[in-house]
């Protein structure tokens, strides 16, 4: 093997929230195997590089993942710098692992380069910090998805557990996660946030509670989602809508 694989994070969207090292290994390419949602003008970073769609989308028709292992190891064969372009972090739901694992069985040498992540980067949308003194000091990512195969996936116990969660890849089950956290205990009035499209031109917030959270789903325009919850949200929940303000405000009192 004479080729090093490079596992980049794109970042939410923006183009420029790209890194600095992600933007020299894109030039640097040979070639670039990158997911839907990357946005084209980081793609177009990858001047001199040959560039594969191997993107997914949920409930979509997607590139198996064992195939896109094989593209990786074929093209460090035969090529010094590959890049497999991620949206987001490729070590948070990106399934960078088996990726990892595969390269790794296979000899070839790899490098991750880290991105902003979809979580952070909306509650930079919202202006609201994940963590708060007093407030919240748990903070936990989930996704209620779960491939065929796979393990069951309690993710509801873990937004239980937690002073502030958010939810990737949830928006088109919104119905069912509403219904299974208020079963499991989570109160109906719990104040949650869509964000969407994060960092791009064309992102939109959303507010309401954990009841409202079908109905706020049904109001997005299909692009990537991300939910929040929790009571750090509570002074976003009063801006949206002033006539509560009086409200929210005692429960921040009382929190």
């Amino acid at each position: 093997m004479t080729g090093r694989v490079y596992l980049v994070g794109a970042g939410p969207g923006a183009p420029d929230l790209l890194t600095l090292r992600a933007a020299d290994v894109l030039a640097r390419a040979d070639v670039v195997f990158y997911d839907s949602l990357v946005h084209p003008e980081t793609l177009a970073l990858a001047v001199r590089a040959h560039r594969i769609a191997v993107g997914k989308r949920s409930g979509r028709r997607s590139t198996a993942q064992q195939f896109i292992n094989k593209r990786l190891i074929d093209a460090a064969r035969r090529h010094d710098v590959v890049v497999r372009l991620k949206g987001g972090d490729p070590m948070l739901f990106g399934r960078a692992q088996e990726e990892i694992d595969a390269l790794r069985r296979a000899g070839v040498d790899f490098e991750i380069v880290p991105g902003v992540t979809a979580a952070t980067a909306a509650a930079a949308e919202l202006g609201i910090s994940l963590t708060r003194r007093g407030l919240s000091r748990h903070v936990v990512f989930v996704t209620p998805r779960a491939a065929e195969g796979e393990r069951g996936n309690d993710w509801v116990a873990s937004v239980l557990a937690a002073d502030t969660a958010v939810l990737y890849m949830g928006a088109g089950l919104a119905r069912d996660i509403s219904a299974d956290l208020i079963r499991r205990g989570k109160p109906a009035d719990t104040p949650v946030a869509l964000v969407e499209n994060a960092s791009l031109p064309e992102r939109r917030a959303l507010f309401g509670t954990l009841a409202d959270l079908p109905a706020l789903a049904r109001d997005t325009k299909g692009g990537p989602t991300v939910v929040l919850f929790g009571d750090v949200l509570k002074s976003a929940l009063a801006q949206d809508d002033p006539a509560s303000a009086a409200e929210i405000e005692d429960l921040l009192k009382r929190a």
